[in-house]
């Protein structure tokens, strides 16, 4: 089993960033052998709202997410929840708060370690 650690520090929307990690982990996470985490830092929190209503026919990041969680996991640091005022009830179910150390783990576990 290969393990992909994505760190997010990007927005949800106003750049395509986090769109693009989360369609390459979406395809990375569908594949046998592979296990992937996300880990969303600063910003990208955003990207595990609840609730998220976006215009039809545009991206949404909560579904993309959902879509990896259902084999992968996901992280939020919770400082920057705090910071953005984002609590632990707002966020999509599966995904949950962690920790820098957390993200220290998973990064000296990881084989490959991918930064949007």
């Amino acid at each position: 089993m290969s393990t992909t650690l994505f760190i997010l520090n990007e927005a949800p929307y106003g750049s395509e960033r986090a769109y693009n990690a989360l369609r390459l982990a979406g395809v990375l996470s569908a594949r046998e052998g592979q296990h992937v985490r996300i880990f969303l830092l600063a910003d990208a929190v955003g990207c595990a709202r609840s609730g998220q209503k976006v215009p039809e026919g545009y991206y949404n990041i909560q579904l993309m997410l959902g879509k990896v969680l259902r084999k992968g996991e996901v992280a939020l640091c919770g400082t920057c929840m705090d910071a953005r005022g984002m609590t632990e009830p707002e966020i999509i179910e599966g995904a949950r708060r962690s920790t820098l150390a957390q993200l220290a783990d998973w990064t000296v576990e990881a084989d490959k370690v991918l930064v949007f």
